[in-house]
Parts: C-alpha cells; sequence; structure tokens
C-alpha cells in the first residue's frame, strides 16, 4: 500500500513527530511504501539543522535526514519555513523545501494520508 503522510507539530513538545516516524517505521518494515512525508506549520522544525539534543535524547532531526537518505521523500512546506526563518540551507540532508502542490500530489498518489498533530 502507498500511504502519505503529514505531521504537523514541532519536535520534543508533542508526540506527533515520534509517533510518526515509528509508524513509517513499521509500515516500511510490513512492505509499505511511504509515497512521502509534508511537514507543515511547527513540524517544519523538525528538520532543523542547528538541533542540539542532550546525548542522551532521541535527535529527531537526524532520524528524518537518515529516512531521507532511505528515499522517502520528506519535503518541508515553504510557506511554513518562511514563517520560521528555516531556508533551505538550515535544514538537515535528504530533506526539500516545496510547496503545498507537493502535499497534494502525494494525497493524490498515496492509496491511505495519515496525519499526525492538530
Amino acid at each position: 500500500m502507498k500511504i502519505g503522510v503529514m505531521i504537523q507539530e514541532g519536535p520534543y513538545n508533542h508526540e506527533a513527530s515520534d509517533t510518526a516516524y515509528k509508524f513509517i517505521e513499521a509500515a516500511m518494515a510490513k512492505g509499505h511504501t511511504i509515497q512521502g512525508v509534508f511537514l507543515y506549520d511547527d513540524a517544519v522544525t523538525n528538520v532543523a539543522k542547528h538541533m542540539e539534543p542532550p546525548q542522551d535524547d532521541r535527535h529527531i532531526a537526524r532520524r528524518w535526514s537518515e529516512l531521507g537518505a532511505k528515499g522517502v521523500d520528506i519535503v518541508v512546506c515553504v510557506a511554513a519555513a518562511k514563517r520560521r526563518g528555516m531556508k533551505p540551507e538550515l535544514i538537515v540532508d535528504n530533506t526539500r523545501i516545496s510547496g503545498l502542490g507537493q502535499l497534494s500530489e502525494i494525497c493524490t498518489e498515496a492509496e491511505r494520508v495519515v496525519t499526525f498533530g492538530d
């Protein structure tokens, strides 16, 4: 099954990012395809390059970069990114900034779309 994912909450304050990541891992382990992950609203900060969590905490931005390196398309909403001062050079590798058209494409090509956060 092709699955699209949208995340709307930022890292560390909410469980949306963690839950989405674990969901994607489980879906891929079962053989499903992740059509794309769209980071919207505060979720754009999940891929902030300057993130430096304590050593004993999970590194959320690194998780998304590693998932992107596995071929999952991680898309950061350009409008939400601009509102939060997130420029292309400030996001981790294997992610990209694009518009709502990408969300529309993910939704059109996916058989199911799952949203995490508000």
